[in-house]
């Protein structure tokens, strides 16, 4: 059975609901080798700053049981390049690109929106909130409600209206349902989550740090009971507000798992590490779960894990009747 995959990243509508996560694609150029871009919801770029960074030092990435630590840092040629090389490479192969932005200031965030804001190519702007605050002791943005919901506000207030802006926030914060409310209310479009926690490991042969910085974020398999709950308790304080969910997709049940949570978008990023085309396969393992539980639409089944017991059982039993 043909299922209409299709879905909505506020206005903008998406092919299908899997998308890379930022970071973990490269320019796209790197990751267009495998397969078609355009066959996808939409690619997400690395974290784009307004200067040149060369990112932290090396070794930058160790494996762990079930996950990666990765101390890259926002490593990139800057908005000058980006909008220069990068983005007119995706925009002319008509792929839809979220870029995704990072900055230490408020300023610098929307000195970065109002650079992107005439770019053609922009389907959505995710605003990496994961990112040190230098005008506050270096706190985390995402770590707060009111800094967050600040910088989504300055963000929002200087990019055209046509293009979604999307909060991504971190499961490192005491309450991620309020600080998601405060972007929300700010004027964010959408919320994607989870960036990555923070981790670390220690290589027990030197005794030292396995990263050079020390801590790093975990990704993969390890991490997706806590996607799965940040996507579920946000949604169901936030049913109206779209949510890009994300953290340790591998599978297209991954990818259900997260959507049944509430998330109508579902990011795919470690996977691509080990299986660069993984993408594809995810959307067609997902395309075959919604079917084989006799749904015609992905978005019949976004959110559906909020429904009472009761209701899933009654519609379990309709399904089952109707195929014998």
């Amino acid at each position: 059975m043909s299922v209409d995959m299709r879905t909505y990243l506020g206005h903008v509508e998406l092919a299908n609901p899997i998308v890379t996560a930022a970071g973990c694609a490269g320019s796209g150029a790197e990751l267009a080798q495998f397969f078609d871009l355009g066959r996808i919801g939409a690619l997400t770029t690395r974290s784009i700053t307004m200067a040149p960074r060369a990112g932290r030092p090396t070794p930058r990435m160790t494996e762990t049981p079930s996950g990666l630590l990765n101390g890259v840092g926002l490593q990139g040629p800057g908005v000058d390049a980006f909008l220069t090389r990068e983005l007119p490479w995706l925009a002319q192969r008509n792929i839809r690109t979220v870029v995704s932005i990072g900055g230490g200031t408020v300023a610098e965030y929307a000195a970065l929106a109002r650079r992107l804001n005439d770019a053609p190519g922009v389907t959505a702007l995710e605003v990496n909130l994961s990112c040190p605050n230098i005008e506050d002791r270096g706190r985390v943005f995402a770590r707060d409600g009111a800094a967050s919901a600040e910088v989504i506000a300055a963000v929002r207030a200087v990019m055209r209206y046509d293009v979604p802006v999307v909060a991504k926030l971190s499961p490192d914060t005491a309450d991620i349902v309020s600080v998601a409310r405060a972007c929300a209310t700010s004027g964010a479009d959408a919320l994607s989550m989870i960036n990555n926690p923070l981790g670390m490991s220690i290589d027990t042969e030197t005794m030292l740090p396995a990263l050079a910085a020390g801590t790093g974020g975990l990704s993969g398999p390890a991490i997706r009971p806590l996607a799965v709950r940040c996507v579920w308790q946000v949604r169901a304080a936030l049913p109206d507000v779209p949510i890009i969910g994300m953290g340790g997709v591998l599978t297209g049940r991954d990818a259900f798992e997260l959507i049944l949570a509430g998330a109508c978008v579902v990011a795919v990023g470690t996977a691509l590490f080990h299986d660069p085309s993984s993408c594809l396969r995810i959307l067609r393992e997902l395309e075959e779960i919604v079917a084989a539980r006799g749904y015609q639409r992905l978005a019949d089944v976004i959110g559906l894990a909020h429904r009472p017991p009761g209701a899933t059982a009654r519609h379990r039993t309709d399904f089952e009747e109707s195929s014998l």
